[in-house]
């Protein structure tokens, strides 16, 4: 998310590269991020590094804007829907993303409307090939699915959540049914709960960190972060490096592999800025091998937050 800001030129296209060269083809952005300027350098860099379109997925994301204060900018209104694609597009230089997310719902706008607007930037004018949802509630894709189904229109098919391990409730609760009944799909955001459980927040704040480059965004998670439940969080992190050191990996790499392991993910985006932040991230798929049913026990006795599964099944109307 940083690209654009704090990174941009030759460093992001070095980023994506060294994705690319380990495996990975998927890249999200957001027309909010950085008021647009992530979608322009990561645009560009894909522009130079000239991979085949049919070969890589892009996603963005719509609703938040580009900071500009007209109506007309932000929401999830037909316009918004259309226009702020449109300008998506131009600043990423691609005639088409793979997904577009309703970066979140939008109560001022009939969920027909919203169902609708997406089927018409698919099915109409081709800017993207699906839709998806993120940081919606399990009912709100419920009913849009249900709307998409009885009027013909197109049904989102993927959630973009955050999911970690001290953020499991939503995910592994309240999205249960999704799985199960809708084949629901998932790229999940900030794995790493900010980047505490990289374990480098354990004794403050470095000066080199996001949190304190970015601290005017990152206020509020860093008075949790100072907290007594922050503290406790990173007396969890802290254990949790002593399992990561005997698989012989990093805490980091450990709770990527984690998520990852749940059957239930789909994608794990990754937040790196440096190469070697992808290098170090891509480790994680080594460590999966190595979470056997004694380790994860071992991370559930140290969390102490696994949520209790209410079994639901839904069907489309």
């Amino acid at each position: 998310m940083s690209y654009g800001k704090h990174v941009t030129g030759d460093p992001v296209k070095d980023c994506l590269q060294a994705a690319w060269d380990h495996g990975i083809n998927y890249f999200d952005t957001a027309e909010s991020y950085f008021k647009g300027e992530s979608e322009i350098a990561i645009g560009q860099a894909l522009k130079e590094l000239d991979w085949p379109r049919e070969e890589y997925v892009i996603s963005t994301k719509i609703f938040f804007g580009t900071g500009r204060k007209e109506p007309n900018c932000r929401g999830l209104s037909k316009k918004h829907v259309v226009e702020g694609l449109k300008q998506s597009l131009k600043r990423l230089q691609l005639e088409y993303v793979d997904v577009v997310f309703a970066h979140r719902m939008d109560p001022n706008v009939p969920m027909r409307e919203v169902v609708e607007s997406f089927t018409q930037v698919i099915r109409n004018l081709n800017f993207a090939y699906y839709w998806g949802t993120s940081e919606w509630t399990a009912a709100q894709i419920q009913e849009a699915t249900a709307i998409a189904e009885k009027y013909n229109l197109i049904a989102p098919v993927v959630e973009q959540p955050q999911y970690n391990m001290f953020a499991r409730e939503r995910f592994e609760n309240e999205y249960a049914p999704l799985y199960s009944s809708f084949s629901y799909g998932t790229t999940i955001w900030s794995p790493l709960n900010y980047g505490i459980l990289t374990g480098k927040y354990n004794d403050g704040i470095p000066e080199d960190s996001r949190f304190a480059k970015e601290g005017d965004f990152f206020k509020d998670t860093i008075t949790r972060l100072r907290s007594p439940e922050g503290q406790e969080k990173i007396d969890k992190v802290k254990k949790l490096t002593t399992i990561a050191e005997r698989l012989g990996t990093t805490t980091a790499a450990l709770a990527l592999a984690w998520c990852a392991k749940n059957n239930n993910v789909t994608t794990v985006i990754l937040g790196a800025t440096k190469v070697e932040q992808v290098v170090e991230n891509c480790k994680a798929l080594e460590v999966i091998p190595k979470l056997t049913d004694e380790v994860l026990d071992e991370i559930e006795g140290i969390l102490q937050n696994k949520p209790e599964v209410k079994q639901q099944i839904w069907t489309q109307r």
